[in-house]
């Protein structure tokens, strides 16, 4: 037996080394020794660490198959390639933890098992090291996965079952149940809608275990927003279903996979839940039912309480009759995180809807907000060709060296202009599209103004011209400007008329003076100008923030302009996403004394600057989210309370108690900001300065709520304050439905926009003909300056001063 001794530099095996399994291998450049036998296929190779290889060699580069050993006790045997581990092996940790399966490079790549040291095991595909992929994990406490993973985390279509029987069913995003999704209960509870970050949020009916439904709209797992409540036998019609359709070209898929009592069928009609969604009314303080906060793990333990007032409709006679006759007992309620807030009680005739529906068939149907645009949507080709242009010319002006804008970067003639023919050209990408033609205005201007928001290029291309499509709103106003919203809600592109962009390059130069002189501006932000041509026909837009673009959920909205004429909305038509006017708000606002001095101290610097531009027609957009009044939560409580103190012998202590509860709120909690702590979405409308606050020190100051995080506050963002009823106009609401006794706290959201109408001859011709018919000063179309105080005086009264 002839044995041989070769000398190999190290280096030759550091290549193949586990680098990213915890598997390290230290060279030290010293000689290391190989035997073999003659007659045999492989060689064995000690190396002076310890460590040892056993197998096939070609040349003096390990490849075939072998096993290395480490110093710690680690294994691998398998395939190797050109000193690489590559192909299909297996390894054995010192811990007790193994792999099987396909391996690349040295990392995990491809399909194979895991069995984890805690007794967890993973089946699937693999990607450098990560779960990336289909496969099915078993937990070590039973628990169980598949589905579709993504860099080591659940993300996209995936089932997991927990231990307790409880089912989850739908889509995920890093490790979270996030988008359309169905949670089953193992007491026969059901949840199918949306959800985010683990928690539903979003539209989506939760059916009990009794045959009662809710269907509403959720917020980080509490309901919240306008809702209907069906009692348990309310046998709906079998083909009524509450679900959600989302078409792609010829495609319908259902967002509802399950009808609402378990059964599926292959035609469905949709019922319509708007009649749900309308005429709210004052809280009855009779105690709800059914009502509660939901755990993802722990299913929902409701029942119906045995002295309720409700009539269930399989109770009664009269119920049964209203069965018969298609007709259903429903109760329209709202919440506030979970706390319910109004409820009204009415009949729903399911005959007459299903009559209504054949008539309609024959309308135009409105557009839904948020539709998002699909392939073979009217809007398709017209959002690729803007995502095309906004990713070339931001990617075009980017590089430029930064520097102080010139006069010569303002007006019409500064602009990039491009052709983007559809099979590509020397300077363009070919593309799916029609060809087209893109102007993009006073590009260096936009790129220091989104610099100056601290907008960042690449955030801002990814938000608006990422993989996910726009979402087409249908306008608000009167203006017939067609919304566009991208998918993270950052930012909205509006379509404007001719004038309006001759309007906004002529302001250009002194509202970009104004902004960046005032940090706390209110004014609208714009980050961009262009204008598309597509066979002859000229399309411009304006890309600005998304104000209400925030980690809460704005429950009210309105549009305020400080007129009366025309400034009300009708009742039936009011949902979760309708604006409101003036005539509509019956609310004022209290504010910390300082807060308030900045808010008109910047609202008469924005005024004025837009008086100088002659313009007039603008308003304030405020938001509102309201949070749960802590007396609806204590009057829940005080209930149960009094119940057990009926039956006990403490009866003084538990009235006590009671009262305790019922003591209202005295504001949200501030406290010093931290910037490390803040949890704010990073929104396009948020910048300048964090609101100092009088009961903090003077300091700087976050808002933290509960359940939520930790708000920085600034001048028209995550601004606390109360709300309390109070009626603004002589006129648009009923004043038996207000209770100048409540009170709310509430967090704000405004800012003013729609600045782009001039008081020219139309709307001077304007004013003088509604003048004669009507009081001038509830008109619209007044002169700059008097549109000016007008407005701020209404604002005046709409954030009064506190009274001591």
């Amino acid at each position: 037996m002839l044995v041989c001794v070769l000398a190999v530099d190290e280096d030759i095996l550091s290549s193949f080394v586990l680098v990213h399994m915890n598997i390290g291998l230290e060279s030290n450049k010293a000689g290391a020794s190989m035997t073999y036998e003659h007659g045999e296929t492989h060689c064995k190779k000690v190396l002076s660490n310890g460590d040892v290889y056993v197998g096939d060699f070609d040349g003096l580069l390990p490849h075939g198959t072998g096993r290395y050993t480490w110093t710690d006790g680690t294994i691998y045997h398998g395939q190797w390639e050109e000193s690489k581990i590559t192909g299909r092996g297996k390894i054995f940790w010192l811990s007790g933890a193994t792999y099987e399966g396909e391996l690349c490079g040295g990392f995990l790549h491809g399909s194979g098992t895991l069995f984890g040291v805690d007794g967890s095991t993973y089946r699937g595909s693999w990607r450098m090291n990560k779960q990336h992929g289909k496969g099915i994990k078993l937990y070590s406490n039973l628990d169980e996965y598949d589905g579709l993973w993504r860099e080591g985390l659940q993300e996209g279509i995936g089932t997991y079952r927990w231990r307790n029987g409880n089912t989850y069913s739908g889509n995920w995003k890093a490790g979270k149940m996030s988008g359309k999704g169905v949670m089953k209960w193992t007491n026969g509870d059901l949840f199918d809608g949306n959800w985010l970050d683990g928690l539903e949020n979003g539209s989506g009916y939760y059916k009990y275990a009794d045959g009662s439904i809710y269907v509403g709209i959720w917020s980080r797992g509490l309901k919240d927003g306008h809702g209907t409540f069906l009692p348990a036998g309310s046998r709906l019609p079998y083909q009524h279903r509450y679900s959600e359709y989302i078409v792609y070209g010829n495609k319908v898929q259902s967002l509802g996979p399950t009808s609402l009592f378990g059964k599926r069928r292959k035609k469905v009609n949709r019922w319509s839940m708007i009649g749900y969604l309308r005429n709210p009314k004052r809280i009855s303080h009779r105690p709800s039912f059914l009502d509660g906060v939901w755990n993802i793990g722990d299913a929902c333990e409701s029942s119906l309480s045995e002295n309720t007032p409700y009539a269930l409709c399989s109770s009664t006679d009269e119920g049964r009759h209203g069965l018969q006759n298609d007709s259903v007992l429903v109760y329209d309620r709202e919440y506030m995180q979970g706390v319910l807030i109004t409820e009204s009680m009415r009949y729903y005739d399911f005959r007459r809807s299903q009559k209504n529906k054949w008539h309609c068939k024959m309308k135009k149907q409105p557009r839904g907000p948020g539709e998002t645009i699909y392939k073979g949507h009217r809007s398709y080709y017209l959002m690729l060709n803007l995502q095309l242009g906004i990713r070339y010319t931001v990617g075009k002006i980017t590089p430029v060296p930064m520097r102080e804008v010139r006069s010569s970067d303002f007006g019409t003639r500064a602009r990039i202009r491009m052709y983007f023919p559809s099979k590509g050209s020397q300077f363009t990408p070919p593309h799916s599209s029609i060809g087209f033609f893109w102007k993009d205005y006073c590009p260096m201007v936009f790129r220091n103004l989104r610099e100056m928001f601290k907008i960042d290029a690449a955030d801002y291309m990814m938000s608006i011209c990422g993989g996910d499509g726009l979402k087409e709103l249908s306008s608000p106003g009167k203006s017939g400007s067609i919304f566009y919203l991208s998918q993270d809600e950052r930012f909205v592109i509006k379509t404007l008329r001719k004038y309006e962009l001759k309007i906004l390059l002529k302001m250009l130069p002194n509202y970009y003076d104004h902004v960046g002189a005032y940090d706390n501006t209110l004014i609208t932000k714009f980050f961009g100008l262009h204008r598309l041509t597509i066979k002859g026909k000229k399309v411009r837009f304006v890309v600005m923030g998304n104000m209400f673009r925030t980690e809460l959920r704005i429950h009210r909205r309105y549009d305020l302009k400080g007129s009366s004429h025309g400034r009300s909305t009708n009742k039936h038509n009011i949902n979760e996403n309708t604006t409101l006017k003036d005539l509509d708000l019956t609310y004022v606002f209290h504010l910390e004394k300082s807060w308030r001095e900045s808010l008109f101290r910047q609202i008469s610097l924005d005024c004025e600057f837009l008086e100088s531009q002659s313009i007039i027609d603008y308003s304030m957009l405020l938001g509102l989210h309201f949070r749960a009044p802590e007396h609806f939560k204590a009057y829940s409580e005080s209930q149960s309370l009094l119940k057990r103190s009926a039956n006990s012998q403490d009866d003084i202590s538990d009235v006590q108690l009671c009262d305790e509860v019922r003591t209202p709120p005295k504001g949200l909690r501030l406290v010093a900001h931290e910037p490390s702590s803040v949890s704010s979405l990073p929104g396009s409308h948020m910048r300048g300065s964090t609101l100092r606050a009088s009961a903090a020190g003077n300091k700087e100051v976050d808002l933290l709520l509960p359940g939520t995080g930790r708000l920085r506050v600034q001048l028209g963002v995550n601004m606390p304050a109360q709300a309390s009823w109070k009626l603004l106009h002589g006129e648009g609401l009923d004043t038996t439905e207000l209770d100048p006794a409540d009170v709310y706290d509430v967090v704000l959201y405004f800012g003013i926009i729609d600045i782009l109408q001039e008081y020219n001859m139309n709307k001077k011709i304007e004013h003088v003909c509604k003048s004669l018919k009507l009081d001038p000063v509830s008109i619209s179309a007044v002169e700059p300056k008097m549109y000016k105080k007008r407005f701020i005086r209404f604002l005046e009264k709409v954030f009064p001063e506190q009274t001591v």
